[in-house]
């Protein structure tokens, strides 16, 4: 069975500006309510696809990616380390800008050092923006990004694509007539 596909294909759509469509789903938005049988599957196929014999820490941006990595943190006893969009000062924290379709602004990481070996997990990768952000800070601060993973890919170009950076993901989808196609199952698109 594939929760994640029947979640996606059954989810809300609602119109932002512009007639952009836009599904609502508890993986992207923490609503309606995540089952625990979706986030096992999430989790679990997760676990079967990214690369994680040699990672260290795993890497997430505030928000929606705190609940898978947290799962996959605690299934792997692989520290998690959150990337916050809050300056706290602390010592070595690097500012990273992000900017996505609908939104600009700094995030924060701490506790990644150079020479770590660290995956990156997000909820959903949409115009590349904040994934490109991290993995160009994770670079300069010299860590080894082993692997990287978002659970939903959206159709269309994104920033990543001009550039080395391979997101593996676990379904990929599109918004079409008001409703959410399935563009790829298996991920990786």
């Amino acid at each position: 069975m594939n929760l994640l596909r029947e979640s996606l294909l059954e989810a809300p759509i609602i119109e932002k500006e512009g007639g952009y469509e836009y599904f609502v789903h508890p993986v992207s938005d923490g609503v309606p309510m995540l089952e625990p049988e979706l986030l096992r599957e999430i989790v679990v196929r997760i676990i079967r696809k990214a690369e994680l014999e040699d990672v260290d820490k795993i890497v997430t941006p505030a928000a929606m990616g705190i609940h898978i990595s947290t799962a996959v943190s605690l299934m792997t006893d692989i520290p998690l380390v959150v990337i916050r969009k809050r300056r706290y000062g602390l010592a070595g924290e690097v500012s990273l800008t992000q900017q996505t379709g609908y939104s600009e602004g700094e995030m924060y990481i701490n506790d990644v050092e150079p020479g770590d070996s660290v995956l990156v997990l997000d909820d959903v990768l949409s115009t590349g923006g904040t994934m490109k952000g991290i993995l160009d800070a994770l670079s300069h601060i010299g860590a080894e990004v082993i692997d990287v993973v978002a659970v939903i890919k959206k159709a269309g170009e994104n920033e990543l694509d001009s550039t080395d950076y391979r997101v593996k993901t676990l379904i990929n989808v599109d918004v079409v007539d008001g409703a959410v196609r399935v563009t790829d199952p298996a991920g990786d698109g």
